[in-house]
Order: structure tokens, then sequence, then C-alpha cells
């Protein structure tokens, strides 16, 4: 296994965890609802009166915060992602996060912050089991269709 030390970043990535999981907990002992994205996204499908505004306030909120961190930090802390993948690759891994997200009944924000912190062993599972497709898929597109690109 070769770490790339030039894109390493384990303290953002602790503080984000940190971040994640504060933000989980305050939600939760707020509203009494897990923070999963796709139950969040989906609840707007199901439209019920009085649930329709924190969600999309919650979803303006999260789609605005790069905005506002451009604005409000030095133009040196933002980095470009880089995605080596091209359209296609891309919309086939959308629906297949959709499908396991519709499948496992949550996705990993959900199951595998707010779900493993309750010792969900529902969760645990799920959690698992998107962490082992993710590596295998990872595999099998780096390894078995390298050539195919």
């Amino acid at each position: 296994m070769i770490i790339d030390f030039q894109n390493f970043t384990p303290f953002e990535s602790l503080l984000g965890g940190i971040l994640l999981g504060i933000s989980s907990a305050i939600f939760i002992l707020v509203n009494g609802r897990i923070l999963g994205i796709s139950g969040i996204l989906g609840g707007l499908l199901r439209l019920r009166k009085g649930d329709i505004t924190w969600r999309i306030m919650f979803l303006l909120g999260m789609t605005s915060a790069p905005f506002v961190f451009r604005f409000l930090f030095p133009i040196s802390w933002i980095v470009e992602p880089k995605i080596e993948a091209n359209y296609l690759t891309i919309m086939i891994a959308g629906i297949l996060v959709g499908f396991g997200t519709r499948y496992g009944s949550g996705c990993t924000s959900g199951h595998g912050v707010c779900g493993l912190s309750r010792l969900s062993l529902r969760s645990m599972v799920s959690t698992i089991t998107f962490m082992l497709f993710g590596f295998i898929s990872v595999y099998v597109v780096r390894h078995l269709f390298q050539g195919y690109s």
C-alpha cells in the first residue's frame, strides 16, 4: 500500500469527523431525528405539512457551505478536488449509490455516523456492507477495467 503523503490530511479529516459527530448529536438531541442525508432528501419526495422547511433549509445550508467557506477564508486554503473518472463512470456510481442507499434503508451518514453511535446492529451490518462494496468497486475499476477506459 502506498500513502499519498502530498494529499494525506489526517488532522483535517479528524476535525471533519469530530464536526460531523457533534452536528449529528446536536441534530438528534434537538430534533429527535437521524442525520442521514438520503432520509432528509427522500423526505422531500413524501411531502408532509410542517416537514418541508427544515429539510430544504438543511440541504441549502449543506450545498451553500463551500461558497460561504470561499467567502470567509483565503483562496489558498481551497483545494480543488480531482476526480479521475469520466461522466459515464460517475453516473453509474451515482445510480449504484442510490440503489444501495434505498436497499440499505439509509446512507453512510445515517448508518455510519448516527447508527453506529447508537450501537445499532443493522447500522453496523449496513456500514460494513457499504465499505466492502466500496473496496470491491475500487478494486474492479482500478485493476480489472484499467485497459477499458
